[in-house]
């Protein structure tokens, strides 16, 4: 394990946030597309130890270090290929719309990524957007509304104006959460009208429904409804809705900027103490899900059967670099066409299309997200493969 440790909780500054987990030499990157598997095979590693901080209810990797990090055009994480993400964000979208009237507004993205949600959001209300990502792509023909800038968002774009503040699925990713929603206070200053929308993965569903593939050391923090809310409180925004989206594995916020900060509600405390316990069992139900994971591979290369698993983002590279299935799952299914022919980070198995599925015919199809379960059913029907299906 790496020496680097700091149990500091990034989102209230406790220094005393109990470690109940480790995780040794995962891929630093989930989502870095690799053209060799010997390059895949020699992707950079990092160490993981997961501490539980009991003031405001968030966990966070004590081990993580910045420095190993570089987001950059080979990122790729995009999840709007899939027929059941789109109809998630275009229901977000229509409610976000609608609740807080984003008509003919000025918005701006934080980790906009290839810009399908910005340019949704546009769309649906005739609004202007702009999208900060260093990972974005080029893009030409660019309809006048909408902008991208390959780059951090910090205090330097301040200039932007944003009626609204889009942020999906980057908080977690950043090491110093507090500092950073304070950044995006500091740059809305006095415009008291402007209304920031965030999303980020539920811990509660990590912990509670065993979703230990969403472990991934890009994440090194993992927000329950307490910690999210406690972020944007103590830096001086009014929290509105905290709901849970998306099969329960999402949760957003509504925030609106205040004077000062603002108190927590008196139910969280409750909320930690549930939240505290379901830690207290996490550590063994890991280890029971990972030993029950090495019995069914060890009951399939038995049998001489073979397995693809279909999903080839950040649960599935866990879900192989953690189990290492060598001999059963020789490919990994990605609908995503910019990651056919790349290969896992960690691991090197190759990224087929799933019409590879209809000549490759494997025993077993496991799915890394039962939200995804009908989409894929489906599809395999269509391809007449008849593999069963597990859900991991």
């Amino acid at each position: 394990m790496s020496n680097y440790l700091n149990l500091a909780c990034p989102v209230c500054r406790n220094t005393e946030s109990q470690p109940f987990i480790e995780i040794s030499q995962i891929p630093v990157y989930c989502n870095i597309l690799w053209d060799t598997a010997g390059g895949a095979k020699s992707a950079p590693r990092g160490d993981m130890q997961l501490a539980f901080c009991d003031r405001c209810g968030h966990i966070f990797n004590t081990r993580f270090d910045s420095r190993l990090m570089d987001y950059n055009q080979s990122y790729e994480n995009s999840l709007h290929h899939s027929p059941r993400f789109q109809a998630y964000a275009t229901n977000l979208v229509h409610e976000w719309v609608e609740r807080f009237d984003i008509r003919q507004k000025n918005i701006v993205e934080i980790g906009a990524g290839q810009g399908d949600f910005l340019q949704m959001m546009c769309q649906a209300g005739s609004n202007r957007g702009v999208g900060f990502d260093p990972s974005t792509l080029p893009k030409e023909d660019l309809p006048e509304y909408l902008s991208f800038i390959p780059d951090y968002y910090t205090e330097k774009y301040a200039a932007y104006p944003a009626d609204v503040l889009l942020c999906r699925h980057v908080l977690e990713h950043i090491e110093n959460a507090g500092e950073f929603v304070g950044m995006v206070r500091r740059v809305i200053g006095s415009r008291s009208k402007t209304t920031a929308l965030f999303e980020v993965p539920n811990v509660l569903w990590t912990v509670r429904e065993l979703g230990i593939w969403d472990i991934i050391y890009e994440h090194c923090g993992y927000f329950s409804p307490y910690s999210l809310s406690h972020v944007f409180r103590q830096n001086r925004f009014h929290v509105g809705r905290v709901n849970t989206v998306f099969g329960g594995q999402f949760l957003t916020i509504e925030a609106f900027p205040a004077e000062a900060a603002t108190p927590r509600p008196d139910d969280h405390a409750q909320g930690i103490a549930s939240l505290a316990a379901d830690v207290d069992r996490f550590s063994a139900a890991f280890a029971e899900k990972m030993a029950a994971w090495q019995e069914r591979f060890a009951t399939l290369r038995q049998n001489h059967q073979k397995a693809v698993i279909w999903g080839a983002g950040s649960k599935g590279v866990t879900f192989l670099n953690m189990l290492n299935p060598q001999g059963v799952v020789e490919y990994a299914v990605d609908i995503n066409p910019r990651k056919k022919g790349m290969f896992v980070a960690g691991m090197g198995q190759q990224i087929v299309d799933p019409t590879f599925l209809r000549t490759y015919q494997p025993d077993v199809v496991i799915i890394m997200n039962h939200n995804y379960e009908q989409e894929i059913s489906q599809t395999l029907q269509e391809l007449d493969v008849s593999a069963t299906i597990l859900v991991a």
